[in-house]
């Protein structure tokens, strides 16, 4: 079917050269209005993920700190040391890191030094140019009209946006993925085996960034393979198998590298119980993405720790911003503001797609999308409906594939429209497809409340409306003249822009704070969301006799003390609201603000010939520690605080021998402030092992708080007068210094003596 707004692209097998140049060719845009509104999108792109990049600091502060200790030493570098000393890792493979440490010692090189920027840009790059291979893809097959529309789509999602200016690894994720599509279609289109088995070369760097998640392509790439080629079934089988193959030795060839070296010549694995980068694969970044951390599980432990309960990362189940599974979640505001705002067009699409031929093998370009894109989408979107565990920023990978069904999508469903007649129940497919998604957004709008259910609603609904009723009335018409379908274009476009709309201010508020780099999630924050941050915000704020802001601003310092998540850029004032109806500070949960100056001044004077400057319950205690000064600091308990690196004899043999002199932890409290939590957060630090309860520094830690306990116990408390700055002995009072949270005051104990 050959129409003003597709191309018509065959799939032959070219096995000669000068084919296989055309072919890869016919991604380019050939008119000038294809070139100047490509270049207008792409360079709309690059200015979200980079215009005042700055403000976001460091970004996550335990990746950031990571890269500095990776540029100290090649061991560091290759295990992905958390800290200069090489004490443990942190809990992701090492290509995405090994990029960013690139990235910041050219950086170094060019005398800059060693600033956030340098990490944050590889993410920035990568989303950039995302958008512009979206559109290639798209082209390849379906004309450049789809391809504009994906490329626009997937610059506008707005948990994309936030993610390319963010240095959590899955916009390099993303943009491997998409590099790796390219040669799955070269593979199909030239029928030759090499660039499959680039294809599955670079699906196994993908896992090499963040693990299992790269495998959530491997359905769709396996399966559009198989049904697309041109070869005989014995063929493609063979190819297959070699590509799956060589995608298992690239996956896991690290993995059983630092599994290989003996425990006590590498850092502990980070967030493992059994110190293993397999059981981290397929535990903690694996099955318990599935079931849900909040039960804990067994681990062997060492010593006088068998047995004892390994808890999982803290506040686990409290951090799903999921909400329970369900087959509706990608609807729920929760998630369906980071990336579902074009969700019902897009299946709609895809079903427009699919009638579009009758099926037959090989399969045509319809049913190639349909089967790379759609059950890429399909798969993702079944795991975040059934999974038990994941933050909501881990949505960009399923991205992609919706942008792009979007983009065939509309165009496949505006053909549709014009070329059939009214008679035919798929003409009215592309307005049924309009109103549904002006439906979803204007359900979603109210989630989020006043001033944006307020103000955008209207626009939405109005713009959108406009084009919707202009196209039912124009295939109403007993005549439909010239004039009427000149009319049906600016229709079309005029709903979509409407639809557009909300994406584009969501992405845009990346732009006007720092973003939360941790938990990263895109525009206001939810006044009546039903998932599991929501539902926390909103118990923590009952809590303690405050309501949401207007529009959901920030939560105030009195939920989590302090103003923000840890490693949180720059990091706002403590308790403030940040931009008005903006994701907004959470408070200092367990740390996250730059390292005191007195502090570091001190530890630094007084640590004599200790290997560590100090050492702190969880990783994102110390973070800020290590970028400040690129000293070691010992990480306990690994991520969270829960990991069982050390027994308490093995620490006490530490302490003893001088490696280590000074603990920063979280002061003992009392039971008092244990009763006053929201009966969930209570209820999660009953079920941590490892003390009293009422002490919620050792019952956070787990397996680790006899740790605490002795250090609590048996330690010399430091004068806060002697290590804190003014402002820091201030925010005690409040509850609100670095590393404590949840209404805990940090303490510094001289181990010297004991």
């Amino acid at each position: 079917m050959q129409t003003d707004d597709v191309s018509t692209v065959t799939n032959p097998a070219l096995p000669d050269k000068q084919s296989e140049t055309q072919t890869i060719a016919e991604s380019q845009p050939t008119q000038r209005w294809q070139r100047i509104t490509l270049a207008v999108i792409v360079a709309f792109s690059a200015f979200l993920n980079v215009f005042l990049i700055q403000q976001n600091g460091y970004g996550n502060a335990y990746y950031t700190a990571a890269v500095k200790s990776m540029l100290m030493s090649w061991h560091n570098f290759f295990f992905v040391s958390f800290d200069p000393g090489g004490f443990v890792t942190v809990d992701k493979p090492p290509l995405g890191l090994w990029i960013q440490a690139l990235s910041a010692k050219i950086f170094e090189l060019l005398g800059f030094g060693f600033t956030g920027i340098s990490v944050l840009l590889p993410q920035a790059i990568a989303g950039t140019l995302s958008v512009y291979i979206i559109y290639c893809l798209v082209r390849r097959g379906f004309g450049p009209v789809p391809g504009l529309i994906a490329a626009l789509a997937l610059a506008l999602t707005p948990i994309a946006v936030v993610m390319n200016r963010d240095n959590n690894l899955d916009s390099l994720l993303v943009l491997t993925l998409l590099l790796a599509t390219w040669c799955l279609l070269l593979a199909v289109d030239t029928g030759k085996l090499r660039w499959l088995l680039l294809c599955a070369l670079l699906v196994g760097l993908g896992f090499n960034i963040k693990t299992l998640e790269a495998y959530l392509v491997v359905p769709a790439f396996g399966l559009f393979y198989l049904l697309s080629t041109r070869h005989g079934w014995g063929k493609r089988m063979i190819h297959l198998l070699i590509a799956l193959a060589l995608l298992l030795v690239v996956s896991f060839a690290w993995i059983v590298a630092v599994d290989m070296v003996p425990a006590s010549q590498r850092p502990y694995v980070g967030s493992s119980q059994t110190n293993s980068e397999l059981e981290l694969t397929f535990g903690y970044n694996g099955l318990q993405r599935i079931t849900g951390m909040g039960s804990g599980n067994r681990a062997p432990g060492t010593s006088s720790q068998t047995g004892s309960s390994a808890t999982p990362a803290f506040g686990a189940g409290m951090m799903n911003e999921g909400g329970d599974p369900s087959a509706l979640r990608l609807l729920k505001a929760d998630l369906g503001g980071q990336v579902s705002w074009l969700l019902p067009l897009a299946v709609l699409g895809l079903i427009a797609m699919a009638w579009q031929a009758r099926l037959r093998l090989p399969l045509n370009r319809w049913h190639q999308a349909v089967v790379l894109w759609g059950v890429w989408f399909l798969t993702a979107a079944t795991f975040f409906s059934v999974a038990g565990f994941f933050h909501s920023y881990y949505l960009v990978i399923i991205a992609p594939a919706l942008c792009a069904l979007v983009g065939i999508g509309l165009v496949t469903l505006w053909n549709d429209y014009r070329k059939r007649d009214r008679g035919d129940w798929r003409t009215w497919a592309l307005p049924v497809a309009l109103l549904l998604t002006v439906a979803e957004q204007v359900y979603l709008l109210s989630v989020y409340g006043s001033p944006w259910s307020t103000i955008l609603t209207p626009v939405v609904a109005v713009l959108s409306a406009l084009g919707i009723v202009a196209l039912i009335i124009s295939k109403m018409q007993v005549k439909i003249t010239a004039r009427t379908m000149r009319l049906q274009r600016p229709a079309v476009i005029v709903s979509v822009v409407g639809l557009m709309l909300t994406p584009l201010i969501w992405s845009a508020m990346a732009l006007a704070m720092p973003s939360n780099s941790v938990l990263p999630t895109a525009g206001p924050m939810l006044v009546n969301g039903d998932g599991g941050m929501s539902a926390m915000i909103k118990e923590l704020q009952s809590a303690n006799g405050t309501a949401v802001p207007g529009g959901g601003a920030g939560l105030p310092g009195a939920g989590f003390p302090g103003g923000g998540l840890p490693g949180a850029g720059t990091g706002t004032p403590r308790g403030s609201a940040g931009f008005p109806g903006g994701s907004g500070g959470m408070g200092n949960f367990l740390g996250g603000e730059k390292a005191d100056t007195r502090t570091i001044q001190f530890l630094q004077a007084n640590k004599g010939n200790a290997r560590y400057l100090v050492a702190v319950q969880s990783a994102m205690a110390g973070e800020q520690l290590i970028i400040a000064t690129g000293e070691p600091v010992m990480a306990l308990g690994g991520f969270v605080g829960s990991d069982p690196i050390l027994t308490l004899q093995q620490l006490q043999q530490k302490v003893a021998s001088g490696e280590v002199r000074y603990f920063m932890f979280p002061a003992a409290t009392s039971n008092d402030t244990f009763k006053n939590l929201p009966a969930s957060i209570k209820e999660m630090i009953e079920k941590m092992g490892g003390g009293n309860p009422g002490n919620m520094a050792a019952g956070m830690a787990g397996s680790n708080g006899k740790i605490i306990s002795w250090v609590q116990s048996s330690c010399k408390v430091v004068p806060t007068d002697q290590w804190k700055t003014n402002t820091q002995q201030s925010d005690n009072a409040q509850g609100g210094i670095p590393g404590g949270g949840m209404g805990m005051n940090n303490q510094l104990y001289d181990c010297k003596a004991a």
